[in-house]
């Protein structure tokens, strides 16, 4: 096998589904930090191959408080929602045939690793100019505070990341592309009627919507009128997509970031 040379960045979108969906999968080795069965292979289909996360639904673990769909559904799910909406915060995904039976595949995404970080953990006191703070903890090396960024990237993923339910947004399910594009991954406990929202992005919660958050919604809006339901319901329950819609809607009439409601941990662990 010759080492595939094309990233997210070398394909349009219709290009990157076509080779997802379409291409022969040769498996390189298992993720093992995940909790579920997450491998990463090759997909080569027309001379074309490039890296991608499959993630079988063979191998997920059951969820008592997930019991319908899948964890991969979910995952394909998260992607049609930001690509609908044309936000392009979730890396092309499909549901295809594998070697290992049907589940969820993904580009990978190679991360730009001399990008400064914009969620992590500081000493006390550090907090760089233009941060949010989200919470303090003691550490090793004393009194730490947990901040993200004030980044309009990250703004849009608040939002996003509040209208699917996001109940696992680490630190590290945040990927800084090429160039100045941020990646949300792991999506497979989003989308759950009751209110699970866990992530590390609080530091607007509670205040004014900005401008990009105002954006976000109105984008979200208007995939959910111009036929995303349906492509939906695939994968998701009508109660799910129904309790997505009035999270939407709770949003925009309230017009403030989400705070945490106290009846569900605010923070996945660990947050980084």
């Amino acid at each position: 096998m010759t080492d595939p040379v094309i990233g997210v960045e070398s394909l349009d979108e219709q290009d990157a589904l076509a080779l997802l969906t379409n291409g022969e999968m040769e498996l390189e080795g298992l993720l093992v930090n995940a909790s579920n069965t997450t491998i990463r292979a090759v997909v080569t289909y027309e001379g074309v191959s490039a890296r991608c996360v499959y993630k079988p639904v063979e191998g997920e673990r059951p969820l008592w408080d997930f019991p319908d769909g899948t964890l991969a559904g979910r995952e394909v799910s998260a992607y049609l929602v930001s690509q609908a909406a044309g936000l392009g915060l979730v890396p092309p995904t499909v549901m295809r045939e594998g070697p290992l039976g049907p589940g969820a595949c993904q580009l990978w995404i190679e991360e730009d690793t001399e990008a400064e970080p914009l969620v992590g953990f500081v000493t006390a006191g550090t907090t760089p100019d233009g941060w949010c703070r989200v919470a303090t903890a003691r550490g090793p090396r004393g009194r730490m505070v947990l901040a993200h960024a004030d980044d309009p990237r990250l703004v849009r993923m608040c939002i996003f990341d509040a209208v699917i339910n996001n109940a696992d947004r680490k630190g590290g399910h945040l990927l800084r592309g090429v160039g100045d594009t941020v990646y949300g991954v792991d999506h497979g406990i989003c989308f759950h009627a009751e209110n699970k929202l866990r992530t590390v992005l609080w530091g607007w919660a509670g205040s004014p919507l900005n401008e990009p958050a105002q954006e976000t919604l109105a984008a979200l809006r208007e995939a959910m009128n111009g036929g995303l339901r349906s492509r939906l319901a695939a994968y998701l329950t009508r109660h799910e997509i129904r309790a997505m819609e009035q999270r939407l809607e709770r949003l925009s009439r309230s017009n403030r970031f989400p705070q945490p409601n106290g009846d569900w941990p605010a923070l996945p662990w660990p947050p980084i």
